[in-house]
């Protein structure tokens, strides 16, 4: 499969997911703008205004096309070149052999053997490169504006990172006017109306000047999704001396910038050349990571992450995100896939860079690099210390919600509970679990379960040997949760 061949199947991706050409509550499809009102076909024509409606069209169809071309360009997360351009700084000649095609006929022995084989070859190249830590004064400068508003002293006797910040516009403006979350939908615009309406409610006025507080969270739920993050956050919040931002998951450092629970702080680097000129030194993986800027904010933070058995993960992964077409066969095919371009990857560049290449990930079918939780968390602990971090297992949490939340708390070093409380943290029910639907699939095929526990495997090794702690082997069959 050639390298252009490969870039406009990722189109393939994107025609599954509806381009939203408004955004209110009633958004327009992509294929929207096509539609035209029915008009009596019958009625007199002339040249003239013929050829005016054909220009008309004409224009309007370069129009939808350039439209979409730069849909294209969005969609891809790469800022250097367009989906219907080639790409030749992300991937050298190849990302699998010429020809080679992306599936394979599991029902023969030469076909089971085949993609046995491209998991060996993955395996035959798992290593484990240290990272260098980044230079503060490249951070700050990479990042100029994010340094300049947030102070390098806090508030004293305050957990939270808080500091006091003069308010210079007008007090009775909508501050969130230009937020694009505001547009999303009507839930969204309900939250701003709130927000809105309490703005000037946390002013308090001083030497003529109006000043408000400032904070950053003082612990992150950082990962990883579908291992419980969303019942971890649920229960957090319950607790008296815990608040939480309004959105569960603001996205603020992996894709915004600007306590937060989003799953993807662990892992979601795929924004990266946007930030970064990657084409001068011709980088392959990106120079500076979330966690180097979450370090230089705030070096004294603390991290939960939620892991699960990457095999089982992955398949709720693809229940829960799929939209058409779920089940178990159409499964073992996106995995066989996304094992192909990542043994592609990995013919040219290392493990870290294919993890964090953006093209790769939008490409696979099935979001495997995201199950490879070593390589993030290496990558962590190369600026915050390990007792920052606390890592559990979804499979502890679901057979004992007790055990974990209480070491959660003693984590953040949260005030005692009362018996009430703590009953009505532990032992309500479970959140956002498998939808019924998704239930009545059934479990993946034995044979995919089989492929993923060979390619996970020495991950796996390399994850129990840094934690110390052999449960994260999952070598017992999890529960799916």
């Amino acid at each position: 499969m050639t390298l252009t061949n490969y870039k406009y199947s990722l189109l393939e991706d994107h025609r599954r997911r509806p381009l939203l050409l408004q955004v209110d509550d009633s958004p327009l499809g992509m294929f929207a703008v096509l539609e035209v009102s029915r008009e009596n076909h019958k009625q007199y024509c002339g040249n003239l205004a013929c050829l005016s409606k054909i220009r008309l069209c004409g224009f309007g169809f370069i129009l939808v096309v350039t439209i979409l071309i730069m849909a294209s360009y969005v969609l891809a997360g790469e800022r250097k070149g367009l989906l219907l351009t080639p790409l030749p700084y992300n991937f050298g000649s190849t990302l699998v052999s010429p020809g080679a095609s992306l599936t394979f006929n599991l029902s023969t022995p030469m076909g089971l053997a085949k993609i046995k084989q491209v998991v060996r070859n993955i395996v035959s190249k798992v290593e484990f490169s240290p990272r260098k830590r980044p230079d503060l004064e490249e951070l700050v400068h990479s990042e100029p504006h994010m340094f300049s508003v947030i102070p390098q002293k806090f508030l004293p006797g305050v957990k939270n990172p808080c500091w006091y910040e003069e308010h210079s516009g007008n007090i009775t403006a909508n501050p969130y006017r230009k937020n694009q979350y505001a547009r999303y939908s009507k839930r969204f615009r309900n939250v701003f109306d709130y927000l809105r309406n309490a703005f000037r409610e946390h002013f308090f006025k001083r030497n003529g000047k109006y000043f408000r507080i400032r904070c950053l969270p003082y612990f992150y739920i950082i990962g990883q999704p579908k291992c419980g993050t969303t019942d971890l956050y649920d229960r957090l919040r319950l607790h008296p001396e815990v608040r939480f931002s309004i959105f569960k998951e603001p996205h603020w450092w992996t894709r915004k910038r600007f306590g937060e629970a989003s799953a993807s702080t662990m892992w979601d680097n795929n924004a990266w050349t946007f930030f970064h000129d990657n084409t001068a030194t011709n980088r392959d993986e990106p120079p500076f990571l979330i966690q180097d800027y979450v370090h230089a904010l705030q070096p004294d933070a603390r991290f939960i992450a939620i892991l699960r058995d990457p095999v089982e993960r992955l398949y709720s992964d693809y229940l829960y995100f799929g939209i058409t077409n779920k089940s178990a066969e159409d499964f073992h095919e996106k995995v066989t896939e996304s094992l192909q371009l990542f043994e592609g990857c990995l013919q040219e560049f290392s493990i870290r860079s294919c993890v964090y290449n953006s093209t790769l990930n939008s490409a696979m079918p099935v979001r495997m690099q995201v199950g490879l939780y070593i390589v993030y968390i290496l990558d962590w602990l190369t600026v915050f210390s390990r007792e920052q971090l606390l890592i559990l297992r979804l499979e502890d949490h679901a057979s004992n919600r007790k055990f974990t939340m209480h070491k959660v708390f003693s984590f953040l070093k949260l005030g005692p509970l009362t018996e009430q409380k703590e009953a009505e943290i532990t032992k309500s029910p479970a959140s956002n679990t498998r939808r019924l639907a998704d239930k009545n699939l059934g479990p993946m095929l034995p044979l995919t379960r089989e492929i993923l526990r060979d390619f996970y495997l020495p991950f796996n090794k390399k994850l129990a040997k840094v934690l110390r702690d052999g449960a994260f082997l999952w070598e017992s069959r999890s529960k799916a949760v």
